[in-house]
């Protein structure tokens, strides 16, 4: 799983770079029309070689049932929603917008958002063999869990004390501790990814996932809207500061993830 999981990240780091020529080369609008025809056909392929009934599953009976049954799950979406929307507050607004205006072409910022993400696909392949596995997917995954989560949150920190600071060649001080932030954030992802399906417990554990993932979009759409709104405010400075208090509220709810599977199965 961990493996598909980094190569799906990777594909999205070739995305990056694609953009970054596309923009480059043709323009806002062009790109816009390219990427359109592209998904056009993506599109026919889907209707036309995708079996009808693939991923159809029973439909829930309310709402309701649509939402995590345990407190583990629970908790865990909480993380997830703070951990990626830490990650893009500065990923899609603050850092872009800062490097094109230190010099880079549109190209190399590409470039770099593709590197980044194909760099966090490879980590995220290898976790497994970074964190250690434990029989009840809890004893080791919980501690490993709070630890990198604390370890992420110093990295955005100093950078905003960083760049507050001014130190000298500061888009290349950024881009290194953002490789950084790249691989404690992908080993995070993946001890993230082992938790949700221990604490899965209940009939519909594919619901119970699917809620857990949800959590991405949300934490996205959050760091996505904050990214604009403290760029424009603060500069970069403000983003990774921003990202910073994110991922401090992450380590916050990690620490009350609980350590027992038996217990989280048995509350009422």
């Amino acid at each position: 799983m961990a493996f598909f999981t980094g190569s799906k990240n990777a594909m999205k780091g070739v995305g990056f770079f694609l953009g970054g020529v596309l923009l480059q080369t043709l323009g806002f609008q062009a790109a816009l029309w390219a990427m359109a025809a592209a998904l056009a056909l993506v599109l026919a392929g889907v209707l036309v070689f995708v079996p009808v009934l693939m991923g159809k599953a029973k439909a829930s009976k309310s709402a309701r049932e649509l939402f995590a049954k345990n407190r583990g799950i629970n908790l865990l979406a909480a993380a997830r929603v703070a951990l990626f929307g830490a990650r893009d507050v500065w990923f899609v607004v603050g850092v872009p917008v800062f490097l094109y205006a230190s010099g880079w072409t549109f190209t190399m910022v590409g470039a770099f958002l593709a590197l980044w993400t194909i760099g966090y696909g490879a980590v995220q392949a290898a976790a497994p063999s970074i964190v250690r596995r434990s029989a009840d997917g809890l004893s080791s995954e919980v501690p490993a869990a709070r630890a990198w989560s604390f370890a992420l949150t110093v990295v955005p920190a100093a950078l905003a004390a960083l760049v507050v600071a001014k130190v000298p060649h500061l888009e290349w001080v950024v881009v290194a501790g953002l490789a950084l932030f790249g691989i404690a954030f992908a080993v995070n992802s993946s001890v993230h990814s082992y938790l949700v399906l221990a604490y899965a417990g209940s009939e519909k554990a594919a619901e119970d996932v699917g809620f857990y993932y949800a959590a991405n979009a949300l934490g996205r759409f959050i760091g996505t809207l904050l990214s604009g709104l403290l760029y424009q405010w603060g500069g970069l400075a403000a983003a990774l500061a921003g990202s910073a208090l994110m991922l401090a509220a992450c380590s916050a709810v990690t620490m009350a993830l609980p350590v027992r599977l038996e217990l989280e199965r048995s509350s009422p």
